[in-house]
């Protein structure tokens, strides 16, 4: 495939989601520009990252510290926002805070000490996001709902980090919209306490209206834009 063909691709692609987000937002009486689009490019190249960069978009979504670091090295010259979105081991932080300016997975005070602590030595300020599990099963990465409240405060009080709200996942074979419902309530709650806390990072690829519905301000979006990876086949 050549780099054109592909563009066209992702350029198709990004226009499809920018309908289903303006439609979602005409619905919900709300502006599209209360609204941040993360292109999640996990298992994609950073030529992938380039061509989205040159469509407008600013915001990167990954969630592998592997694959992320790489691909954010490749990217430098590009005026990007670094979106890290998988559970985080504290092995991986180093190396995370060297790149990403979002961490939307932050679940437990033993991150947030190793967060803070490589902040202040890479001279950095990290924004992140307390991410909640809605089926109160922190197996799948997440902060038991009543924990958030005391893990922002941590969160906000920690040198080099910077507390930008909350994120979760819809829990698998529950309606989006229900779940979306609890994390906006729990989300205000966190935004009473820290009123500079408003980021609500929910939906993806097949729930965004939902989010958006529920007072997401920022979506992650990968397989509407760039596709389905295809098996290979021999």
């Amino acid at each position: 495939m050549t780099a054109e063909t592909r563009r066209d691709e992702i350029a198709a692609g990004l226009a499809e989601v920018e309908a289903q987000i303006a439609e979602a937002c005409r619905a919900a009486g709300r502006a599209r520009e209360e609204l941040t689009l993360i292109a999640v490019s996990k298992t994609y190249p950073a030529s992938d990252v380039r061509l989205l960069a040159g469509l407008g978009v600013r915001d990167v979504g990954e969630n592998r510290d592997q694959e992320a670091s790489g691909k954010a090295r490749e990217c430098a010259d590009l005026a990007l926002t670094w979106h890290f979105i998988g559970q985080l081991q504290t092995n991986k932080v180093r190396s995370v805070v060297g790149y990403a300016d979002v961490v939307h997975s932050v679940d437990r005070p033993r991150l947030v000490a190793a967060l803070s602590g490589e902040a202040v030595r890479a001279g950095r300020e990290v924004t992140c996001l307390v991410q909640v599990a809605l089926d109160g099963d922190p197996g799948r990465g997440g902060a038991r709902p009543a924990d958030v409240a005391a893990l922002a405060d941590e969160v906000a009080g920690a040198p080099g980090l910077r507390l930008g709200g909350v994120m979760a996942v819809a829990p698998l074979g529950e309606e989006p919209g229900k779940a979306f419902a609890r994390l906006w309530e729990i989300a205000q709650a966190v935004q009473d306490a820290h009123p500079g806390a408003g980021v609500i990072s929910a939906g993806m690829s097949g729930d965004l209206a939902e989010a958006v519905a529920n007072g997401a301000t920022h979506l992650r979006v990968g397989t509407a834009l760039l596709g389905r990876r295809k098996p290979f086949v021999r």
